[in-house]
């Protein structure tokens, strides 16, 4: 077991709340005037899979889990699960709203290497390497003349359709570098 300060927790850390286990989906900061600030979190029990929301001081002391982690590549979604595989061809199960944050980056046989964290032999949270690189499915012609400052558009992303903003030199077809913990466009690739 370890101590995690409140303000300190990120989504997939697995804490220990009311005797139970329970992962992190979301956290949202927030600090008003003279109050202090406070951290509402989304969780999951581990136990009964029941979504419960909490707020802590960001001050607060909260047990953390020491937990498993390997490195797995995705591999398919097989609905209501992603299907993820380790270095030995093991294939673990992970539910799509566990995913929430990264499910829009996953794509069918990317050789991305993710980290999958375990507690007590179950997959729990996945985290994606800080950048991936995906291709752009479609985007608009850029404007001619704009060149003022940096100018963006949107894109979709292929093969799994998420909109994104990118520079308005990137065509369809362009690799582009994606900061995964952002979720901003980062540069093209060559």
């Amino acid at each position: 077991m370890s101590v995690k300060i409140a303000g300190d927790i990120t989504s997939g850390n697995v804490l220990i709340v009311e005797n139970q286990p329970v992962v992190v989906l979301t956290k949202e900061y927030n600090k008003s005037g003279r109050n202090a600030a406070v951290i509402k979190v989304r969780m999951k029990n581990l136990m009964t899979n029941r979504i419960l929301e909490s707020v802590f001081k960001a001050d607060d002391k909260l047990e953390g889990v020491v937990l498993e982690k390997k490195n797995c590549t995705y591999s398919y979604f097989a609905p209501p699960s992603h299907v993820f595989v380790d270095a030995e061809f093991n294939q673990y199960e992970i539910d799509s709203d566990v995913l929430a944050d990264v499910e829009k980056y996953l794509a069918p046989e990317m050789t991305d290497v993710c980290e999958v964290t375990f507690y007590e032999g179950r997959p729990i949270s996945v985290v994606l390497p800080r950048t991936i690189v995906r291709e752009v499915e479609y985007t608009e012609p850029a404007a001619r003349g704009d060149t003022s400052g940096k100018v963006m558009k949107p894109a979709i992303l292929k093969d799994t359709k998420h909109e994104l903003q990118v520079s308005a030199f990137v065509e369809i077809g362009d690799k582009i570098e994606i900061d995964t913990l952002s979720g901003e466009f980062k540069r093209r690739c060559t």
